[in-house]
């Protein structure tokens, strides 16, 4: 495939702005995670594709390649991710875990992939490591969690290892690559429904399409704030893939009930923080003297996203696919609620960090 390709050849074509085909960016994303690519070529490369935008196209491409090197695993259900490319800068406490916690103890089999933090304080990794679950499992045994507890977590390095070779690049450059996008695209479970936050509001389409072309049922998020996340500060921006096609649309956090609120309260800290008030929010500790308006409005984020996540879930089987996003969100809120304020959620989690410990030891 492509043997007469060079480097020169594709980072000349970036450079004119032109778009790469997709036998190129086969080429490429093989070379580089075999090894075969210096630093400086990867460098070359991503930097001419963010310069002249990637196109979905090429997302796509570069996506079936990384998948091709991937340590995969299939749930007998299908399962969802929820997840965001980083990169917002916000600091904020781990939403998408927390989502992800819920939308598990609401009976939607979720395959969370992730990794340390990037950009921010505390990465989805960071956090579980520090509520007790054990992160670095086999593929057949985060398969085993997502069956029985009904959340796994997908530990990229682990999924991922060819990804070693760019690794030194990505942290050098210390800016939001192409890399971004295509960890929340490549998830190892093969995800077929996705709740999926991009903080770059002119890469968010792109996704979008790529999503669509995949048939993955998905609302592709940006809080209008800058979140990659639904945000609950102000208006958040929605492609809502539920249906077949790309529809883009707002949601008004106001307009379905909740309290806008100031984006101080949605900041977290260190690993050990950011646990402490996940912890709090889903019921499993006291909530902490001068904590609990924070905890509140911590929850409130959390049920939105939550109930945006089993609209996209639900879609897979042609349920809920009627009415506006605004409704079909508004109808999940209160299971979201009710749940959170049960127990179940801490249940889910206290079940996941035994049935995790249990299987590291046998590996």
């Amino acid at each position: 495939m492509g043997t007469d390709f060079t480097w020169s050849t594709l980072l000349g074509t970036l450079a004119s702005k032109n778009e790469l085909s997709p036998e190129q960016c086969s080429w490429a994303m093989q070379h580089m995670l075999v090894g075969d690519a210096t630093d400086a070529q990867i460098a070359g490369f991503v930097i001419g594709l963010r310069t002249k935008g990637e196109t979905p196209g090429e997302v796509a491409a570069l996506v079936a390649e990384m998948t091709q090197h991937a340590n995969t695993f299939t749930t007998s259900t299908p399962a969802m991710d929820i997840v965001g490319t980083g990169g917002d800068q916000a600091n904020t406490v781990n939403i998408s875990t927390m989502t992800a916690l819920v939308v598990a103890a609401c009976g939607v089999p979720v395959a969370k992939h992730g990794n340390r933090a990037a950009s921010s304080q505390t990465g989805t990794a960071d956090v579980l490591e520090e509520l007790g679950v054990a992160i670095e499992l086999t593929p057949e045994h985060v398969k085993q969690c997502v069956e029985e507890v009904g959340i796994g977590f997908a530990f990229a390095p682990r999924h991922h290892p060819a990804m070693r070779h760019v690794g030194l690049v990505r942290k050098e450059l210390g800016i939001p690559t192409v890399f971004n996008l295509l960890g929340p695209l490549c998830n190892p479970a093969d995800a077929k429904a996705m709740l999926l936050g991009v903080a770059d509001v002119q890469r968010a389409p792109v996704i979008a399409e790529v999503l669509a072309a995949r048939g993955v049922s998905a609302l592709v998020v940006r809080g209008d704030d800058g979140l990659d996340e639904l945000s609950t500060t102000t208006t958040s921006t929605v492609w809502d893939i539920t249906n077949g096609s790309v529809v883009k649309s707002t949601l008004d956090p106001t307009a379905l009930g909740l309290t806008a609120v100031d984006a101080g309260q949605l900041v977290g800290g260190d690993r050990v923080r950011n646990a402490q008030l996940l912890r709090q929010a889903i019921g499993m500790d006291d909530r902490a003297a001068g904590d609990s308006a924070r905890i509140v409005a911590i929850q409130e984020v959390v049920a939105l996203n939550a109930a945006a996540a089993l609209v996209a879930y639900d879609a897979l089987s042609g349920q809920g696919i009627d009415g506006t996003l605004h409704d079909r969100v508004a109808a999940k809120l209160p299971q979201v609620r009710e749940v959170l304020a049960s127990g179940a959620v801490a249940e889910v989690l206290k079940r996941w960090i035994v049935l995790s410990q249990e299987l590291m030891l046998r590996q």
